[in-house]
């Protein structure tokens, strides 16, 4: 008897919740793609080969290398550039370039970069803003094992 009450309880449960699950989703906000905002993104961005971009980079890993690390590493060349990914967040979002690279090391190691390029997000919101992770140099973990944190 206590067994057949108890699954009629879960079955009321498991109904209702259902229920509340279709309406809530039908309430989602609606999307507005980033270039029709109050202040709009126009979602123009450098490509991933950018020589801007790429010595962006450069400068910030010496610097951090130098500066942090007390190392001589240093970037000497980049090889097989390619997009992984452009506002993979959505529409609604700020627009984001993802990008992957090869990067060869002073230490005549071959390893891979990740970054991606985010329009507004420079200095004071003006310009594009630029994250970049090394594998096997965030020494740190700032973006997780393996820079998973830096991938779309």
């Amino acid at each position: 008897m206590k067994k057949a009450v108890f699954s009629l309880v879960l079955a009321g449960f498991v109904a209702a919740g259902a229920q509340g699950f279709t309406a809530g989703s039908a309430q989602a906000r609606p999307l507005t793609p980033a270039e029709k905002r109050y202040s709009p993104y126009d979602g123009v961005l450098p490509f991933c080969d950018d020589a801007s971009v790429l010595g962006k980079i450069n400068s910030r890993f010496e610097s951090r290398e130098r500066e942090y690390w007390s190392s001589g590493l240093s970037i000497v060349g980049y090889d097989a550039i390619r997009e992984t990914g452009y506002r993979t967040t959505g529409v609604d979002y700020i627009p984001r370039r993802y990008c992957k690279a090869r990067v060869y090391m002073n230490d005549k190691k071959v390893r891979e970069v990740t970054y991606w390029v985010g329009e507004s997000l420079g200095v004071i919101g003006i310009g594009w803003g630029l994250e970049w992770c090394i594998s096997g140099l965030d020494r740190n973990y700032a973006y997780g094992l393996d820079c998973k944190a830096a991938r779309p």
